[in-house]
């Protein structure tokens, strides 16, 4: 099981429009509790961890002050989330991680737990944990992937990637580009087979715009 995990808090948050005028999307209440903290709840016993900030990245780093968490900011340019996890290497340290996105909520078993008991670094370079579209809360549009039928991953079809995932980083040294997307790693992962997939049982709410706070309260009240 990985001992380290990076949770995605760094961007702009600009499709929930005027919530984040003031507010990084991270620190948004869904049930009464912020984004981040519902994110956070995933991780405990995981003994690294590390949260990237950029917009309003001291609302951030003050709110989690006092805690076990290790806040990195990312200045002057916001990084994206493969040049964010690079970034973050140091503390992390040089093996697989867990990464996991905040503008989410679960309903079900814990994430990070399902990863590392399917966790195969023979076989995997990457393991994500997608969705069906019909358990995806809030999801605009389409899925992401289809798995093969030793579980690798193809990109298009009715799976949603839920933001969680365990990768190996050592891919991350050779991208030149300061500022890349995790999708450069996946592709390159994908075209020597060892981009896998693992399904997720429960319910999954995305809370990237507006609208998908209501939606992933409903949701929570629903599947307790």
């Amino acid at each position: 099981m990985p001992d380290a995990v990076m949770l995605f808090a760094a961007g702009f948050g600009t499709r929930m429009g005027a919530l984040t005028a003031r507010c990084p999307k991270p620190l948004i209440p869904v049930a009464g509790r912020p984004l981040l903290d519902h994110a956070l709840d995933l991780t405990q016993g995981v003994p690294r961890r590390v949260v990237n900030a950029h917009y309003l990245a001291p609302r951030i780093a003050e709110h989690l002050a006092g805690r076990d968490v290790t806040v990195m900011v990312e200045e002057p340019q916001i990084l994206d989330t493969g040049g964010g996890l690079r970034a973050a290497l140091p503390h992390l340290g040089p093996d697989p991680v867990f990464t996991l996105n905040t503008d989410a909520v679960w309903s079900g078993p814990n994430p990070l737990d399902l990863l590392a008991a399917a966790w195969d670094p023979a076989r995997m370079d990457a393991l994500l944990l997608c969705v069906p579209l019909e358990r995806a809360t809030g999801r605009k549009g389409g899925g992401d992937f289809t798995f093969d039928p030793q579980g690798r991953l193809i990109r298009g079809g009715d799976m949603v990637y839920t933001g969680a995932q365990i990768l190996a980083t050592d891919r991350l040294h050779s991208v030149p580009e300061a500022v890349f997307s995790l999708n450069v790693i996946w592709t390159a992962m994908a075209a020597e087979g060892r981009l896998f997939g693992l399904p997720y049982p429960g319910h999954w709410a995305d809370v990237g715009h507006p609208q998908g706070i209501a939606e992933a309260e409903a949701m929570l009240a629903r599947h307790v």
